[in-house]
């Protein structure tokens, strides 16, 4: 799935799904760091603002967790928000 800023879904809800789907199937395992705000900011082409925003949709849904000074991690199912 790649990014589409013409797309009617805003960008930060297609990074957020990008990622969840990524989480969920397991190719970002539990209590893995997801890459850094700059770094998926590069990779897709977007503001380092708009990637902030989609973890902060994933923190919600309870799928990451922030840990100061050392990043965003994927929680594991078990840990999850029900």
């Amino acid at each position: 799935m790649t990014i589409d800023p013409m797309s009617g879904v805003p960008v930060y809800r297609q990074l957020a799904d990008l990622l969840r789907q990524q989480i969920t199937s397991g190719v970002i395992p539990p209590r893995t760091p997801l890459p850094s705000a700059k770094t998926l900011s590069q990779q897709h082409g977007i503001a380092v603002g708009t990637v902030m925003h989609a973890f902060e949709v994933l923190r919600t849904e309870g799928l990451i967790r922030t840990i100061p000074g050392r990043g965003m991690f994927v929680v594991p199912p078990n840990e999850r928000l029900a």
